[in-house]
């Protein structure tokens, strides 16, 4: 189908490895060429993920042995009950494989903390082995008089059997049992670990979220419903949602915002035509949404005297010289105008000279594409822990934004100039 030669409004969208997703909608006065509004936000958090070698074993307990993705509090993981969720390959009827979304969405899963009695330091400073003591324990090994029982699972072929010997057969079984499968048919995944304990609003007015993967599943979440509700009438602009995978780990991967997938569906966008293609760029603008870090009541001094994002107090805009953010002056100027015209609450925020700044997909993206960017994000407290704390009104305030920048933006830029920029030129 030519994306760009329809004239009515229409969804439509790709994703890659089913955790990258990009969708977007056509004004109904769309044509190749036009600005594109894009919002960038990542669906991925750190977390613990099973190892692809997982068995393991210690003095009767079973385990399941993790690898940690990302920048994880760990610490936080210990006396958390933990569930599964994630992907499972299935071989089913003439050998073809196909990938299963499982989510065992009970307590199945522990790392236990050790006893102050045995170790009279751990409230001075809470060390541990990544690799040797943050492996979840699954429940005890079974005997059999005296000794253990040596678990086989039968009647698979070799290559499955290479996957399923590495791993406990209780383990297997309450996947197999949650997908309707055989114990024999699974033979591949990529789980990982989570708080099965439900995110919930708190504090003694309720103004606060607790849950867990807020960074960054607020501006996913926010990005998705502005998109979904923004109007298409009258517009010849083309909205377009941009949620990828592995922004914790670099974005350096086939479904990573490092990816050509932006380009190529810009391309589509522009008719396959390199001209249209440069003018739809030089007139589009990103959103990179993800988090942000807000002031912390009991580390104040962390934080740029002049510079504080509150909790509840409105979505944030983000600078850095250095490149850690995309944000310009221009940029930062037409989301200021943005937020004005529909009342909406914008806070901005910059890092201390003597601290490290984290960064986001803006600018890998901005770079990769060429877009005009800026960077911002709800605040929140604890970020990267396995249990985060944000406000109860900034995804509200998120979504407002968003749906004013997919409907309004284009107008604002049009009529704002920038002697800095060669547009003209393209």
């Amino acid at each position: 189908k030519q994306w760009y030669q329809r004239r009515v409004a229409i969804t439509a969208g790709m994703t890659r490895n089913a955790s990258t997703l990009i969708a977007f909608a056509l004004g109904e006065k769309f044509a190749a060429g036009n600005p594109c509004q894009l919002i960038g936000a990542h669906t991925d958090s750190p977390c613990l993920r099973v190892k692809q070698r997982s068995k393991h074993t210690s003095v009767g307990y079973s385990l399941v042995k993790s690898e940690c993705y990302g920048g994880g509090i760990w610490a936080t993981w210990f006396d958390r009950d933990l569930k599964l969720a994630g992907k499972v390959i299935v071989k089913g009827e003439n050998n073809a494989l196909t990938s299963r979304l499982a989510h065992i969405d009970r307590p199945i899963l522990h790392i236990p903390t050790l006893a102050i009695h045995l170790d009279r330091t751990v409230n001075e400073a809470f060390k541990f082995n990544k690799e040797e003591q943050l492996i979840p324990v699954l429940g005890l090994i079974e005997k059999e008089l005296g000794g253990e029982v040596e678990k086989k699972v039968t009647g698979v072929e070799k290559q499955q059997q290479s996957f399923t010997k590495h791993h406990d057969t209780k383990l297997l079984k309450l996947l197999s049992e949650h997908l309707g499968c055989a114990g024999d048919d699974i033979i591949g995944f990529d789980l990982c670990l989570a708080d099965v304990m439900p995110g919930s609003l708190a504090g003694v007015d309720e103004e606060f979220v607790m849950a867990p993967r807020q960074d960054n599943l607020v501006n996913a979440w926010a990005g998705t419903h502005a998109l979904a509700k923004h109007s298409v009438s009258g517009s010849s602009s083309a909205a377009v949602l941009c949620l990828y995978d592995h922004e914790e780990v670099g974005s350096q991967s086939a479904h990573g915002a490092g990816t050509e997938l932006t380009n190529l569906v810009l391309q589509r966008l522009s008719g396959n035509n390199s001209e249209l293609l440069a003018k739809c760029i030089a007139k589009s603008f990103l959103l990179s949404a993800d988090q942000v870090h807000a002031v912390h009541p009991n580390y104040v001094s962390k934080h740029e005297s002049n510079f504080q994002p509150a909790v509840n107090g409105g979505i944030c805009m983000k600078h850095n010289s250095n490149q850690r953010y995309a944000t310009t002056a221009m940029g930062a100027a037409l989301l200021r105008e943005l937020a004005l015209r529909n009342d909406i609450p914008l806070q901005e925020v910059m890092v201390r000279n003597d601290s490290p700044c984290g960064s986001t997909i803006g600018p890998i993206m901005s770079a990769k594409t060429a877009l005009r960017t800026v960077d911002l994000g709800c605040p929140q407290l604890s970020m990267h822990s396995i249990r985060e704390m944000g406000g109860a009104k900034d995804p509200y305030h998120a979504v407002r934004l968003y749906k004013a920048f997919y409907e309004q933006f284009a107008g604002i830029d049009t009529a704002s100039t920038d002697e800095t920029c060669d547009e003209t030129f393209i």
